[in-house]
Formats: C-alpha cells, structure tokens, sequence
C-alpha cells in the first residue's frame, strides 16, 4: 500500500504529465488559430496537482507566460499548493 506522500508524488507527476500535454496542444491550436484550451481548464489541471508540469511547459514551449493575468492566476495556484504543503509539514513535524 503506498503512503499518502507516494499517493501526492504520484498526482503531482500525473496531472504534470496531463498539464504538459494539455499546454502543447494549446499551443500547437494556437498557432494554427483553432479552437484554444480555455484558461480555465489549464487553471484547473494546475490546481489538481499539475502547476509543475504547467510551469515546465511555460519555459518549454514559451507559453502563456507573458500573459500577466494569467501569471497571477498561475502563481497563486502555486502559493496555495507550496503553502499547503509548509502546513502539512508542521502538523507531521509537530
């Protein structure tokens, strides 16, 4: 049975992978001017777990990073997760 910090390292790994793919695509839409992934859905795969793999994808394939209202968006995601953990690291720690 694998421990809860296995379970949270397998989610954050998968939803990266999902957020990775789901930039490229958006990306790749962009470019050809078809139908684009809304920010929204992007904002809700990095909110599941996946804001490594979308940071990754931002430098990777210059995406969605020069967009300030999304960079907020993005980086509170970000906060909220580092934050979370800080706080699951206190009450484990004692």
């Amino acid at each position: 049975m694998p421990t809860p910090l296995q379970l949270a390292a397998a989610v954050y790994a998968g939803m990266s992978v999902v957020a990775l793919i789901a930039y490229a695509r958006d990306k790749r839409a962009a470019r050809r001017g078809d139908r684009r992934t809304p920010e929204a859905v992007l904002h809700g795969i990095e909110l599941l777990g996946g804001w490594p793999g979308a940071l990754l994808a931002q430098r990777l394939f210059r995406h969605k990073n020069a967009k300030l209202s999304y960079q907020l968006v993005f980086w509170l995601i970000g906060a909220l997760h580092l934050g979370a953990w800080v706080a699951v690291l206190r009450v484990v720690s004692g």
